[in-house]
């Protein structure tokens, strides 16, 4: 069973019909949201999907802003925190994805690589934190990780990241960006943000048996491989 619409939950269609498992992909998408019923609903739907699911193995997608030194007192965070802990004291079993930055055919805006692909082609000025950075990773890859870790039953019952091994400075990726479409982004740098590690020592061994090659063209890869047609 997948629960949820988005880009996480399409990916996992394919693992909809293994009936042990409850693959919850619903709720708040935007890091900077503030409205506290719309994480009061995800709260409840994932309570109700627990209760109503007993005995199945429950795949919840968390985030790696956890380790953000600017992030960890943010809403968003919080509320990752506190349906980990949910899914820790109902669940029968799970595995807790804590997720990098994902890239791949998506409409939510508010993702890192849209957000700024949106502002540079639209000449919309916005603010470059220059300390900052942003872990990014093909939804294609992210699934490969975990459907792995699913198929083998690895993990269980923990807490497992899923990233790049490689961050990203904003000022890179923006470059990246602004050469990719030949337009100039406009921005103001301020000195925000903090660079920040992500273990995935655990995910390595997997990473590398998959074939996934984290190199100096990832980000460009990205790139050509979801944002080709250029206007």
């Amino acid at each position: 069973m997948v629960i949820g619409t988005g880009m996480v939950a399409q990916r996992f269609k394919k693992m909809e019909h293994q009936d042990h498992l409850l693959i919850f992909a619903s709720g708040v998408s935007n890091s900077k949201c503030e409205d506290d019923l719309a994480y009061k609903r995800e709260y409840d739907l994932l309570l109700n999907a627990i209760t109503q699911n007993p005995g199945k193995h429950m795949v919840y997608f968390s985030t790696t802003s956890i380790f953000d030194p600017f992030e960890t007192e943010s809403k968003y965070v919080r509320h990752k925190l506190a349906l980990e802990q949910l899914i820790k004291e109902r669940a029968s079993s799970f595995n807790i994805f804590r997720i990098s930055n994902l890239v791949g055919h998506s409409d939510n805006k508010n993702t890192v690589i849209n957000f700024y692909v949106g502002q540079i082609l639209h000449g919309a000025a916005f603010q470059l934190w220059q300390n900052a950075t942003r872990n990014l990773i093909d939804i294609d890859d992210a699934f490969l990780v975990m459907q792995h870790i699913l198929v083998n039953a690895l993990f269980k019952n923990g807490i497992v990241n899923i990233a790049n091994t490689e961050s990203y400075t904003t000022g890179r990726i923006i470059n990246e960006i602004e050469t990719f479409f030949g337009r100039k982004a406009i921005y103001e740098e301020v000195n925000r943000g903090t660079a920040f590690s992500i273990d995935i020592s655990a995910i390595e061994p997997i990473i590398n048996q998959l074939g996934i090659n984290f190199d100096k063209a990832y980000l460009t890869n990205l790139l050509n491989k979801y944002y080709a047609v250029k206007p």
